[in-house]
């Protein structure tokens, strides 16, 4: 069969763009065409997957967003495929895959006058064409919280919604080398044994709350404080944030990495995930971090952040989120005698609970819907 996937960018280290790209690759695999239709991509090129950039022009983003979703609405009309699918929000999808929150529901929180910008009633437009009650969008969800908003916000019909599991890649559980992994990662960056060596992973510092670290980290008591690195990992704009470092005096602590291929010995050397991020669907990050055994402190808004809670592996910044509560915590989870507790409940629950099966089970959907 042949199955179109549309997204707006593509570059590797993008939760969105990773779960895109295991999910084309699954539909391959089982020998299906698969056209990819995006407005940029970096890195390498599939070669089971046929790519195509789109054109599309405006000085902002939302307007170059608009251009693309209008081109590939063209487009698709004169093109026969079994199945549109879609991973940002735009008209004519069959399958959206919903990895974005509901913007609706952010847009409440906003000002009268940016609920009348251009941008806000664009990406409203576009949000609604796939969640309206009256849409033929069928929609593979990841996270029953904005689930639930979209229902709210829409009415959409539930009966459209088809939830899969999260979808860590294997080689995020801690092998039988992880040890000697973290010894080797932690010697390269100069980390001594009684050092805490804190991660964070993700695109969009402002989003996932590097911020919100900065100060944590600051506000540590000395004796903490002078024994604690931060790394932050992931591709964003680190100008602000290492200002930032600099004005809460501890920027000889927090190191800047950029995107990495290597995330796996990161989460092998480090000693716990911070992720108190202010928008995040699900979290992905969060369960590659239990699968390598790392404690978690995140904020309560993360899609996954259940799972935290379940496998009782880290704590949660409960929302409205609170600086002092996050710095609390953190303190708290450094100087914690639960810490070996909590990365062998993170390495227990992910062997017995699925988190793999994602991608397997959203391609089952598509091939569904293909047919019917």
């Amino acid at each position: 069969m042949k199955f179109a996937f549309c997204l707006f960018k593509y570059f590797p280290s993008g939760g969105l763009q990773r779960g895109f790209l295991q999910l084309a690759q699954t539909c391959a695999a089982r020998g299906h065409q698969i056209d990819v239709y995006t407005g940029s991509w970096e890195g390498e090129r599939p070669e089971n997957l046929n790519i195509s950039i789109v054109p599309h022009k405006g000085l902002t983003n939302h307007r170059r967003y608009q251009s693309m979703a209008d081109r590939l609405e063209k487009l698709f009309a004169s093109r026969s495929y079994n199945v549109i699918a879609g991973f940002n929000k735009m008209p004519g999808l069959d399958i959206y895959f919903a990895s974005d929150t509901c913007f609706a529901a952010n847009v409440r929180k906003r000002s009268v006058l940016y609920r009348m910008s251009g941008r806000c009633r664009t990406l409203m437009r576009q949000e609604e064409s796939v969640f309206h009650k009256n849409s033929r969008t069928h929609i593979i969800t990841i996270s029953n919280n904005e689930k639930q908003r979209y229902m709210e916000y829409y009415k959409t019909p539930e009966h459209r919604f088809h939830p899969v599991p999260p979808g860590i890649a294997r080689d995020r559980l801690a092998g039988s080398d992880s040890l000697k992994i973290r010894e080797n990662l932690r010697q390269e960056f100069g980390i001594t044994p009684d050092q805490h060596l804190i991660l964070m992973v993700g695109s969009d510092y402002k989003r996932k709350g590097v911020d919100r670290t900065i100060k944590a980290v600051s506000a540590l008591p000395s004796d903490l404080k002078e024994k604690t690195r931060l790394f932050v990992l992931g591709k964003g704009k680190p100008g602000p944030m290492i200002r930032l470092s600099r004005q809460k005096k501890v920027a000889s602590l927090v190191t800047f990495l950029g995107e990495r291929s290597d995330v796996t010995r990161f989460l092998a050397g480090a000693d716990m995930l911070l992720h108190p991020a202010r928008q995040e669907n699900t979290g992905t990050v969060l369960i590659e971090a239990m699968a390598a055994g790392l404690p978690v402190l995140a904020t309560e808004i993360c899609g996954y952040g259940f799972h935290i809670k379940k496998a009782e592996a880290g704590e949660l910044v409960p929302d409205p989120f609170i600086q002092e509560n996050l710095d609390q915590k953190l303190i708290h989870m450094l100087r914690s005698d639960k810490r070996k507790k909590w990365k062998d409940n993170a390495k227990a629950y992910v062997r017995t609970t699925d988190v793999y099966s994602r991608h397997k089970k959203a391609a089952d959907i598509i091939e569904t819907a293909a047919l019917g």
